[in-house]
């Protein structure tokens, strides 16, 4: 049975208080955090689609494209690394050094696409970059949230961060596509470097206020966090299963998401880069729209529930969107697989977070972030297949098989579907 941490978390600042916006107005650290996460990721929007359509326009590859975006994912295999760091060191700290990266490495690209037409192997080194500054911080990040709003606003906190993605998940490629279109790649670099700048001054606040430091005493050998940190996130049955949901879900489906939209929006649907952009920005409507579901439910009772069968609906909407050839039709199909993506998001880590020792809470992140980095070596094995086969046919076998994966999930644990975690 998972021992319930409900009294190990620091107390919420808003325990008496619901609603979809609680933790923004009633905690100004989380504030900062939010308004900092809008920046980064819509800069990382920003940069990945316009990235992406170059690699996609200059090779015409599926697989050399599946590789851009292997190589732009792959820091997520250093997640349980990145976990010791997040328990191990100051957390603020760690989310500057990585914005301070973001801004460098988006400079020297914005600045290269300018002088003149980057080759492809630098636009794969670009996207590494990139990844170097997004997935090794996302174990503090998202640890930093449960210290600024405890457990009773959680579901609320990471709701709201849900939301700034998918904010920045409509802005970032539709205005990517759209100065693609009228002012060219360069400038959309560059609007994506003065995003990373903004979320590093948003970050300043968070300095003053005594939070995110590791915990006192001596630092144990990062091995010995790392090999007693898995043994305790392993020992619970149900962080085992939200981890194995989460990898089957990164191996199955969200590579498609992240490497294969310029092929369906230009092979499928015949659409432009102004195109490309509003099928995603369509997603970003649907998640956004989700979050804010999840957000106004507050401490809800059927996290498990919705956790897996809401992922069980994504996948059965990924099935009808590869079989959809019309623009419409796809067009709405992303903004319900938006929907479901945010109960997805949103959860995996809420429920991570409320089944695993609070001591260990930054490795347990790690190791979800080594999960979902299983993505850069499954897009190049969903990139062969979909050179063989086709990325509409790809992507339909993918879905039902992780409903399949899902449906044994909810009979072998059915003490997943079941968690509350309820204060």
């Amino acid at each position: 049975m998972t021992r319930d941490h409900s009294t190990d978390a620091p107390p919420s600042p808003a325990a008496g208080r619901t609603g979809p916006f609680a933790s923004l107005r009633d905690s100004p650290g989380f504030r900062a955090l939010w308004l900092s996460n809008v920046f980064f990721f819509g800069g990382a929007w920003i940069q990945t689609m316009v990235l992406g359509w170059i690699v996609f326009e200059t090779t015409g590859s599926e697989l050399l494209l599946a590789v851009f975006t292997a190589a732009r994912l792959a820091p997520m295999l250093l997640g349980p690394l990145a976990g010791v760091l997040s328990d191990r060191h100051h957390r603020v700290r760690l989310l500057t050094a990585a914005c301070a990266w973001a801004l460098g490495a988006g400079v020297v690209v914005a600045a290269l696409q300018s002088l003149s037409r980057i080759p492809y192997w630098v636009l794969v080194l670009a996207g590494l970059a990139t990844g170097l500054a997004q997935s090794p911080s996302q174990p503090a990040r998202s640890a930093l949230v449960l210290e600024l709003v405890g457990r009773r606003n959680l579901s609320n906190a990471n709701a709201l961060n849900a939301m700034a993605m998918n904010m920045t998940q409509i802005v970032g490629p539709a205005l990517g596509g759209a100065l693609i279109g009228v002012f060219g790649a360069p400038a959309a670099l560059w609007i994506c470097a003065a995003w990373y700048a903004a979320s590093l001054v948003a970050l300043w606040p968070l300095r003053r206020l005594g939070i995110g430091a590791a915990a006192p005493g001596p630092a144990e050998p990062v091995r010995t966090m790392l090999a007693d940190g898995l043994r305790s996130i392993l020992r619970g049955r149900l962080a085992a299963a939200v981890l194995g949901v989460t990898l089957a879900a990164n191996i199955l489906l969200w590579p498609v998401h992240q490497a294969f939209m310029p092929v369906f929006a230009k092979e499928s649907l015949g659409l432009d880069a102004d195109g490309l952009g509003l099928l995603l920005a369509c997603g970003g409507v649907g998640g956004l729209v989700g979050s804010l579901i999840i957000a106004a439910l507050g401490d809800f009772r059927f996290k498990g529930g919705l956790f897996v069968y809401g992922t069980m609906a994504w996948a059965a909407l990924w099935t009808l969107f590869a079989l959809s050839g019309g623009v419409a039709l796809s067009f709405a199909l992303m903004a319900g697989i938006g929907v479901l993506s945010a109960a997805f998001g949103v959860l995996q880590t809420t429920l991570l977070l409320m089944t695993t020792d609070p001591s260990v809470q930054g490795r347990a992140l790690g190791v979800q972030e080594l999960a979902i980095g299983v993505m850069p070596l499954s897009a190049l094995g969903l990139g062969a297949a979909a050179e063989y086969a086709g990325v509409a046919t790809t992507t339909f076998l993918s879905s039902l098989l992780l409903v399949a994966v899902l449906v044994v999930v909810a009979l072998r644990v059915p003490d997943l579907p079941r968690y509350n975690g309820v204060v």
